[in-house]
């Protein structure tokens, strides 16, 4: 049977927008709502409630806080006087008149307009299922997903200079109700010595993220979650011994799910020492593992080669070799990092082309076993040092961003290029995100599809994909080249998989250059034009047969 509701602005309140839209919002979700509109006197409204039997009772008041403390104290004697039981009542106002609603105990719920609108529906659907209180959200990122559809949920990353005070943000991001998972960013001592402590350079305790170093440590961040909507916690994965660090981050921040490159960390970005082979190797045991413990896992691959500047070719295809190895390895959840305006040059329909193609191709590998998650967020490059100037890229990125139906939004701090984000600047980036993709939801971006500058860049790319994951399968006969460690590797050393970042100091070859042309990224030769992929790669060949 469908919960009954009414919906008024009560006493000489005449603003309706804000309960109206609740009304809709209630209705959506099956809620069935007398709407009795603005300027209610509160007899009227109890003659409405004595006629409609609601379960719920929705008001608003938005002129003053006395105002608001008179009538919900006339509306509480009334109450009395009709004898009214289990009526849920419900308040909405500004924050001045909100405070005055919560010194009535009767009114179950208070908004006071600062909340997402995600807030009211989850209360919404809370109350449609019979519960009392809100309860704690789901703690598995499947669940976490569903709970909150249809508005994605919000990550952020946070790791300060010490423990404490990393800490106490991580309690105040948690108490906002505003993110869904907490990424916790050990320092560089961490990712790299958690199991060699003695090696660490003391000197930079604190570099680039918080210094954890003991188990206890990470359950006391834990811990810090653990109110407001108890957002789930995961953590960076570390540049070595990733398969220990997994068991221990399960164990003491239930990891919300592991985040391990099929490549780096290796000679092929110097962020270690491990020999390539090795490291890919090393790398796709850690992903298994957690596959194995039912962690989902993001392979974060060909966003760094894409900061590295590779081709948009070349960054789809290492894409759809990621996903393949996954589902290979057993993961059940795969996330998929779609990281936007990477390089910052390419053009917004050009860049949503690209992520359009990885979707597409990757697509293909889904099924009842394998699904991908879709991970949007800014990319790292195209943060400029002046803040004003970043609050507009993520708003803007963010907002065509919505183009692709995340489930998940990583938020990255407008202070990314400045300083590390304290839960100030972590929750004024959320908010400007959350606005920017409500605006996006509203319509214009459906129409892109049929763009036919879109439309043909999507069908070349993935044809240019297909040509490139058809060489890369034939240098080794084997059952499933794509997922074979020493193929990967092979394809790297050989230059079919390449980046002019890497240039001189990897193991990749670094032989092309790449360039913007017209919005989308490509590989052009010694004079500027462009490479198609048949001719790249045969030019690829004939330096490799030069070498021998």
């Amino acid at each position: 049977m469908k919960k009954k509701m009414i919906v008024a602005s009560i006493g000489n309140c005449v603003h309706a927008a804000g309960i109206y839209n609740f009304s809709v919002l209630a209705r959506k979700e099956g809620y069935e709502v007398e709407y009795l509109g603005s300027a209610v006197p509160l007899r009227e409204l109890v003659g409405g409630i004595i006629e409609f039997q609601p379960h719920v009772v929705a008001l608003s008041y938005r002129l003053s806080k006395e105002g608001a403390e008179y009538l919900l104290r006339e509306l509480e004697r009334i109450m009395m006087e009709q004898n009214f039981q289990d009526l849920v009542f419900i308040f909405g106002g500004t924050v001045e008149t909100a405070e005055a609603a919560r010194k009535f105990s009767y009114i179950r719920k208070v908004f006071d307009g600062t909340e997402e609108e995600a807030e009211s529906l989850i209360y919404l659907r809370s109350m449609e299922r019979g519960e009392e209180e809100e309860g704690i959200p789901p703690q598995t990122l499947r669940e976490r997903i569903e709970w909150k559809k249809p508005f994605p949920i919000i990550r952020h990353h946070i790791g300060l200079e010490t423990l404490e005070d990393t800490e106490e943000h991580i309690r105040i991001l948690a108490e906002s109700r505003l993110l869904d998972v907490i990424s916790l960013a050990p320092d560089q001592n961490c990712q790299e010595y958690y199991y060699h402590q003695e090696a660490m350079p003391r000197g930079e305790d604190g570099a680039g993220g918080v210094p954890i170093r003991t188990e206890e440590d990470l359950r006391r961040m834990y811990a810090a979650t653990r109110r407001g909507n108890y957002p789930m916690m995961r953590c960076y994965s570390g540049t070595r011994d990733m398969l220990p660090f997994s068991r221990v981050l399960k164990e003491t921040l239930n990891n919300a799910w592991a985040a391990i490159p099929l490549t780096w960390y290796s000679q092929l970005d110097r962020r270690s020492d491990r020999e390539l082979l090795t490291a890919i190797r090393e790398n796709m045991e850690a992903i298994q593992y957690n596959a194995q413990m039912g962690v989902p896992v993001e392979m974060n691959e060909s966003h760094q080669w894409a900061l590295r500047y590779c081709s948009d070719v070349v960054e789809v295809a290492i894409s759809y070799i990621t996903a393949k190895v996954a589902k290979h390895l057993g993961v059940k959840d795969m996330v998929m990092q779609y990281m936007l305006a990477n390089p910052p040059s390419i053009s917004p329909i050009m860049d949503l082309a690209k992520m359009q193609a990885k979707i597409d191709l990757m697509g293909e590998l889904e099924d009842e076993s394998f699904r991908i998650i879709r991970m949007v967020r800014t990319g790292l490059l195209a943060y400029p040092a002046d803040m004003d100037k970043a609050k507009g890229l993520i708003a803007s990125t963010m907002f065509y961003g919505t183009f692709l139906k995340p489930d998940i939004v990583h938020v990255v701090s407008y202070s990314e290029a400045v300083k590390r984000a304290t839960s100030r600047e972590i929750l004024e980036s959320v908010r400007i995100v959350n606005k920017s993709m409500e605006i996006a939801e509203r319509g214009l971006l459906e129409s892109l599809a049929l763009d036919p500058a879109f439309a043909h860049r999507l069908q070349e790319l993935k044809k240019e994909v297909r040509y490139l994951l058809g060489e890369i399968a034939k240098l080794k006969d084997t059952k499933d080249p794509l997922t074979d460690p020493e193929v990967i590797y092979l394809a790297i050393k050989e230059g079919l998989l390449d980046a002019p970042g890497l240039k001189g100091f990897s193991v990749a070859q670094g032989n092309f250059r790449t360039e913007i042309h017209n919005g989308y990224h490509v590989t052009v030769d010694e004079d500027g034009a462009i490479l198609d992929e048949r001719t790249r790669i045969q030019r690829v060949r004939d330096l490799g047969e030069s070498r021998r």
